[in-house]
Parts: structure tokens; C-alpha cells; sequence
């Protein structure tokens, strides 16, 4: 259809505004997964180390002490912009930003010793070309690190975790499963080192608030919690304000 945006614009059209909400996200600034990349970042010491779809980045933040140099990437500039203004804030002169896409880094190859990315793979068009580019700016035997919302796996919990995902933000792709992810990053040249597995509580009011999801697709998410089987209902632990669980999983991998 006409007048319609690609995936890209879209997903520069949702976050761009909302720069400042991930900045300030509690969700996105603490939890086990974030800590858990930056132990890995410790474990590394990179000298350049890159954040792949950084969003408000928090993932930089937090590996700038450990890392020679830090470079977020982002396909929004208004987020960026949050990111360095942030980084400024904070004292980090180490970090420095990048507008581009992640299927097509602007890096030379093997010119990165560790990669981390959180909370946004489930936004890119073609996780397979992404994890490739990913492959390509690493020498071998570097530490990546993935961590994002996954899919239960079951077509049940599956349908529904990606319906109501879909309703909320339009630019969502999909929430891999694990055995997606670990497919994924094999085919693309990565050997799976450990996969850790996370539940994170989504509080339903910020969660909408943070995306300005409109009231009319508001009601529809609740309505099919209203609706959800029991499988789902108890897999999710749906309350009655529409709070869910999220499942969530993080991947080392080793570049070969």
C-alpha cells in the first residue's frame, strides 16, 4: 500500500520520540541479563567493543569502564543522540555512536574484539544477515554476547507472546526461541559457549506508557489476556492489570 514506511523508518519513527523514556527505562537500566554482559564485558577487557541496536544504551554504559573504546549503533539518531548525551553526563568519554544498520555495519572486518547486544533483536528484519555482519567485524575467537525477550517455543505460548508484542509496538519482529537463537548463531559462524535463561516481570501501565501504544491496541492486548487460555495465562502469570512475565534468554558465543 501506498504511503506505508519500511521497517527501518518505522522502527526510527517508534523509538526516536521515546529516546529519553529508554534512557530512563528501569526495565532496561538494571536486571541479571545486563549484569550478566557486563561480567562478560570484565572478563574481556576489549579494546573496541560494539553495541548492536543500543536503543537508550544501557549495554554501553555499562561496558565502557571495562572497554578501550565503546561504539553504540542504532538505526535512530534521535536515540543516539540521547545515548551520547547521556555518556557526556556520566563521564564516559570512551563511548562514541553510530547511525546504521545492523545488516550492514559500517566496520572493517575483524576490527572488533566483542559485541553485545540487548533487547533488540527481536526488532531486526533479517536476524540471520545481522548475526553475519556480526561475524564479519570479529576476529576469531571473540566473545559476543546476545541477550532478548524469547519465545516459550510452543505454538501456543508463541502466538500469544508475539500478538501481543505486534499489538503493542508495530515495529516488532519476532521473539526467537532458543533453539532459533542457537541455529541462528551457528549458521552465522558463532560456537554457542552458554545459554542463560531469564523470567523478567513487565509492569503492564509503563510498559504501554513507554511505547504510547494507543488506547484502541491497549484494549485489544488486554483483551486477549482476557481471553488467554489457562496454558498461557499461568505460562505468563497475566494479572489482572495486564502485568505479565516475560521470558528472556542470553547467549556467549565464540567467534570461529
Amino acid at each position: 500500500m501506498a504511503g506505508k514506511k519500511t521497517l527501518s523508518a518505522l522502527i526510527d519513527h517508534q523509538f526516536g520520540p521515546r529516546a529519553a523514556a529508554y534512557v530512563a527505562s528501569a526495565v532496561h537500566s538494571s536486571g541479571p541479563d545486563l549484569a550478566w554482559i557486563t561480567e562478560r564485558a570484565g572478563r574481556a577487557h576489549p579494546k573496541i567493543a560494539l553495541d548492536l541496536g543500543a536503543g537508550g544504551g544501557h549495554v554501553s554504559y555499562a561496558i565502557a569502564p571495562h572497554a578501550g573504546r565503546v561504539l553504540a549503533c542504532d538505526l535512530s539518531e534521535q536515540m543516539l543522540a540521547a545515548v551520547a548525551e547521556t555518556a557526556r553526563a556520566k563521564g564516559l568519554d570512551n563511548l562514541g555512536t553510530r547511525a546504521c544498520d545492523v545488516r550492514a555495519l559500517p566496520l572493517d572486518d575483524a576490527s572488533v574484539d566483542f559485541a553485545a547486544s540487548r533487547f533488540s533483536a527481536h526488532h531486526w528484519q533479517d536476524l540471520d544477515a545481522a548475526l553475519r555482519e556480526c561475524r564479519r567485524v570479529l576476529p576469531a575467537g571473540a566473545t559476543a554476547v546476545f541477550a532478548d525477550a524469547v519465545s516459550p517455543g510452543t505454538p501456543l505460548l508463541d502466538t500469544h507472546l508475539q500478538a501481543i508484542e505486534l499489538l503493542r509496538d508495530p515495529s516488532h519482529v519476532r521473539d526467537y526461541a532458543i533453539e532459533e537463537w542457537v541455529a541462528a548463531l551457528q549458521a552465522a559462524g558463532f560456537a554457542v559457549q552458554e545459554v542463560k535463561r531469564f523470567r523478567l516481570r513487565i509492569d503492564f501501565k509503563p510498559w504501554i506508557e513507554r511505547m504510547q501504544t494507543p488506547p484502541v491496541l491497549e484494549d485489544a492486548i488486554r483483551a486477549l489476556q482476557s481471553k488467554a487460555p489457562a496454558e498461557a495465562a499461568n505460562h505468563f502469570e497475566i494479572d489482572e492489570d495486564g502485568s505479565y512475565t516475560l521470558d528472556c534468554a542470553g547467549f556467549e558465543v565464540r567467534a570461529i
